[in-house]
C-alpha cells in the first residue's frame, strides 16, 4: 500500500444563477459545473463553478437555447468579517472622496399615554 503526501487544496469557487424557461434540460446543465439548488417555482438554477472557470461558463450557458439569463455571484467578492465593525462608531462612517460621517440621532421613545 503506498501513501502519497497530496494535500487536500480547496478551490476557489463561485456561484452562478442560471434563469431558464423550462427544467427539462437540467441534465445539461450538469455537465457545467455542480448543481446546488433547484427552483422549480420560480425555475432558476444555482450551480458552483471554479472560480478560473467562470467567465467562460457565463458564455456557454447563454448561449443555450433554454437559459433565460445568467447571473454571477458577489458574494466572493464581499468582505464578510465584520467582527471589528460591530457596535463601534466605525460602522456608522461611509469612506469614501467625500469623507461622510453619520450621526446618531438622540431620540426618546414616548408611550401614547404621556403624548
Amino acid at each position: 500500500m503506498v501513501m502519497d503526501n497530496t494535500e487536500f487544496v480547496m478551490q476557489k469557487r463561485r456561484g452562478i444563477i442560471v434563469w431558464v424557461y423550462s427544467l427539462k434540460q437540467l441534465k445539461n446543465l450538469k455537465r457545467f459545473g455542480l448543481i446546488h439548488f433547484v427552483s422549480r417555482k420560480m425555475k432558476y438554477v444555482v450551480l458552483y463553478v471554479n472560480e478560473e472557470l467562470v467567465e467562460e461558463t457565463e458564455e456557454k450557458l447563454q448561449g443555450l437555447h433554454f437559459v433565460r439569463q445568467v447571473e454571477r455571484s458577489y458574494r466572493p467578492d464581499i468582505e464578510m468579517n465584520f467582527a471589528d465593525r460591530i457596535g463601534t462608531k466605525a460602522a456608522y462612517q461611509v469612506k469614501d472622496d467625500d469623507e461622510l460621517d453619520v450621526v446618531e440621532a438622540n431620540t426618546k421613545i414616548r408611550l401614547a399615554e404621556t403624548v
